[in-house]
């Protein structure tokens, strides 16, 4: 690195660290103003400022705060209380936040629910958080009556934006509601450190769990942003993302929102739709994932791409290999990468743009924001220590997993772990005794390394888990899926790399008898698992490899991909078009590698 683009570098990261500081250090110190305090702040100083808007409707900070005070008077009517948790299962809209901002004010922890669950894995989400009430879209009632037989107390059913013979239309009991604020006598006593959301996570392994997020963590993760991309009353950000997840549901809404700018919501995300958006909306920001980067570079020119106001994207998974692409075909002024997880206390910003680096934490930094890399035996999945018993940290350059340190500590809440729901799961993320005895850090449970100057790189994440179209895949729940299916003996499920497409998709190495159904196969994976977990390849096996502790071997199978050519075994591509697991021959093989064939 130059000196001249190291001093640049050092000048942004002082600017951003005082700014974004400023915002959310004060936050721990009125330890009882929590986020629908803020919210008032805003709809009095904003008041008739677009807040929130869509293709359909829009809110004003007035009308956001109105609207939440009537589902707060919902809750509180239903007996929901502080501790108490109600779910939401709706498509993104604006109606979305002012759901969850009311559940909130009265007390109630919000559960975000996946909207592409349905059956054994839904009930488990809720099981989990003990959902005293669930208001369901109505589009996705029927996926939530999949789940009744397996919820052990099933929630009460609350219907919004469509009639439906199983449950209660909400709109119509909200009709009836003031939307003024509550008395004070009917606000609960709420700190920062009581629970406002359940935002779910794959983690590594495992069904979903539900990260608590508090109330601390709802604040900083919004005004932290919002500092980080220094947004003004001006802004408009577009967001495409799910709601349900921390990135479209709380870190984009507050970029935008704490300074009184407004969010443009998309259902669902278009490549075909995207820049149309962006120019008819007058947007100035958008949030992105990698693969939201990858399909609008693989798309086909439009006219909007260099007409729009953006200046500024954010988000993470933006790949080196289309960085410099990206950012000069759309004309982007600036790109702001992050690195983050739901539940966790690693925080990474990349504020100057520096291509493929997911953050960087400068020397003078490194004590505020404790994130450390180890070594990592990524065959037998463990921590590396030394002769003295504590792990052992990367050198530069050095490929390990990253970890944040946990205190406890007022001064420093931005370290704190709040964990999941499950107990059990909560600890299964503490590493403990890493350099000194007695300490205690969180496991990010991916392999990243960091340069000298203090620039971090993504490597791939350990485990089990892999990402493919912007959801986290859960093996093991793929692999028990397809277990249970007559013929298969085992499943060994894992991801493998595509060219052109961010993530890794899903493949099933299967030992089978000979006579196994493929055609019923595929009905029972596509009615039992979403679009995103059903697995694109499956390998017919005779046999397992397994470990001498009889833990299957993955590593192996994910370096042989899909490829005929490495592989005796049959291979299965699950192909869109004839709705058949098709034999992969090596000209298959190259169509699917030259992306002739969209997956």
């Amino acid at each position: 690195m130059s000196l001249l683009k190291r001093l640049r570098s050092e000048f942004i990261y002082l600017v951003s660290a005082i700014r974004i500081l400023g915002r959310v250090s004060p936050i721990v110190k009125n330890r009882t103003r929590t986020f629908p305090d803020i919210l008032d702040t805003l709809a009095d100083r904003y008041a008739d400022n677009v807040a929130l808007l869509s293709d359909r409707t829009q809110l004003t900070y007035r009308q956001l705060q109105a609207r939440a005070n009537q589902y707060a008077r919902w809750a509180r009517s239903l007996g929901i209380g502080k501790g108490d948790t109600v779910a939401l299962m709706m498509p993104n809209e604006p109606e979305y936040l002012a759901v969850w901002m009311g559940v909130i004010r009265v007390g109630g922890v919000c559960a975000l629910i996946n909207t592409n669950l349905s059956g054994a894995g839904l009930a488990h989400c809720l099981n989990i958080v003990n959902a005293r009430q669930i208001l369901v879209g109505g589009d996705l009632v029927a996926n939530f009556e999949s789940a009744l037989t397996h919820i052990e107390t099933p929630p009460r059913l609350w219907v919004a934006g469509k009639s439906h013979p199983g449950g209660e239309p909400i709109e119509v009991v909200l009709e009836q509601l003031p939307d003024g604020p509550l008395p004070d006598d009917e606000k609960p006593d709420l700190t920062i450190d009581d629970p406002a959301l359940y935002i779910y996570t794959s983690g590594t392994t495992g069904l979903p769990k539900a990260a608590v997020i508090n109330h601390y963590r709802v604040q900083a993760i919004m005004a932290g942003f919002a500092a980080a991309c220094h947004s003004g009353e001006s802004d408009r950000i577009y967001i495409a993302q799910p709601l349900y997840h921390t990135a479209g549901g709380v870190l984009a809404p507050g970029i935008a929102l704490m300074n009184g700018g407004s969010c443009f919501i998309r259902e669902k995300f278009s490549a075909r739709q995207f820049w149309d958006d962006v120019v008819a909306y007058d947007c100035t920001m958008f949030q992105y994932i990698g693969e939201l980067c990858r399909y609008l570079l693989n798309a086909p020119t439009h006219p909007n791409e260099t007409r729009h106001k953006i200046r500024l994207c954010n988000g993470n998974g933006l790949r080196p290999d289309i960085w410099t692409d990206f950012q000069e075909r759309f004309r982007i002024p600036r790109i702001i990468e992050w690195y983050a997880a739901t539940e966790g206390n690693v925080t990474i910003f990349n504020l100057d743009g520096t291509p493929g680096a997911i953050g960087r934490i400068p020397k003078w930094l490194e004590k505020r924001f404790m994130t450390r890399i180890i070594r990592f035996d990524v065959e037998s999945e463990t921590v590396v220590r030394g002769a003295d018993g504590f792990c052992i940290e990367c050198k530069p350059g050095e490929t390990g997993e990253a970890i944040g340190r946990i205190l406890i500590d007022p001064k420093a809440p931005a370290q704190r772990f709040d964990g999941y729901a499950d107990k059990s799961a909560t600890e299964k993320k503490i590493l403990r005794d890493v350099f000194e005895t007695g300490d205690a850090w969180f496991r990010t449970g991916d392999l990243l390394k960091k340069d000298a100057v203090g620039y971090f790189y993504f490597i791939d994440r350990i485990g089990d888990t892999f990402r493919w179209k912007g959801e986290n895949v859960s093996t093991s729940e793929v692999a028990e899926t397809i277990n249970v299916f007559p013929g298969v003996r085992e499943a060994n499920v894992y991801g493998v790399h595509v060219p052109g497409h961010d993530g890794r998709a899903g493949m099933a190495a299967i030992a089978a008898d000979d006579d196994l159904d493929l055609a019923g196969l595929r009905e029972h994976i596509n009615a039992q698992l979403p679009p995103y977990a059903r697995p694109l390849f499956v390998r017919i096996r005779k046999e397992m490899e397994v470990t001498t502790t009889f833990k299957q071997k993955k590593v192996d199978l994910r370096n042989d991909g899909f490829d005929p050519a490495r592989i005796s075994d049959d291979l299965y591509f699950n192909d869109p078009d004839t709705a058949r697991f098709e034999l992969i021959d090596p000209d298959l093989f190259g169509r699917i590698q030259s992306r002739a064939i969209r997956l």
